[in-house]
């Protein structure tokens, strides 16, 4: 459970979600787009679902921040696979790529609080070391994780509207007040 800062005031972590398959990842992507001109330091990862033609569902890439590499986060299981196909072990890869790039940033962006994170694992130790920096945090959740993830963050999380402008205007101001 994520401690309060030294100013007493609850630490900079929002979240955002928006139905629809891929539609959050979108979002993230969009925020992170606006942001990169304003040059803040950003760790973390972004997704896009790449379509495929011969297949039902997408695959997924995943970015790590701020320029590379990609990593597929899921598995090939085949047309007619059913239940997860998330390659853990690249997802894991992902993350330690991430916190390779952690001194050095102002922001840590999650574009996804998933399974893995709601067992305490994937991206878990990377936003607690963020948070006890007081760096600024944007993680992206599904409906079926929310409860985790506010579980995790012990009621000090916000609540942004799906927005790209707003979620980068968060993020600028969370990373602003964390430099004072």
């Amino acid at each position: 459970m994520p401690d309060r800062s030294a100013t007493g005031a609850p630490l900079p972590i929002a979240y955002v979600t928006q139905p629809g398959r891929g539609a959050t990842d979108a979002l993230i992507a969009d925020a992170v787009a606006r942001l990169r001109p304003v040059g803040l330091h950003l760790a973390g990862t972004v997704q896009t679902d790449v379509p495929r033609p011969d297949r039902t569902l997408c695959d997924m890439e995943l970015a790590v921040l701020p320029d590379g590499p990609v990593f597929r986060i899921n598995q090939d299981r085949g047309e007619a696979a059913r239940g997860c196909r998330l390659d853990g072990g690249a997802l894991e890869e992902a993350v330690v790529e991430v916190a390779a790039r952690m001194a050095e940033a102002e922001v840590l962006v999650v574009n996804k609080f998933g399974k893995l994170e709601a067992q305490g694992r994937g991206y878990v130790p990377l936003i607690a070391e963020a948070l006890g920096r007081d760096m600024a945090v944007l993680v992206g959740v599904n409906a079926l994780n929310l409860p985790d993830l506010l579980a995790f963050c012990d009621g000090m999380a916000t609540a942004l509207p799906p927005d790209a402008g707003a979620i980068a205007d968060w993020v600028l101001a969370a990373a602003s007040s964390q430099q004072r």
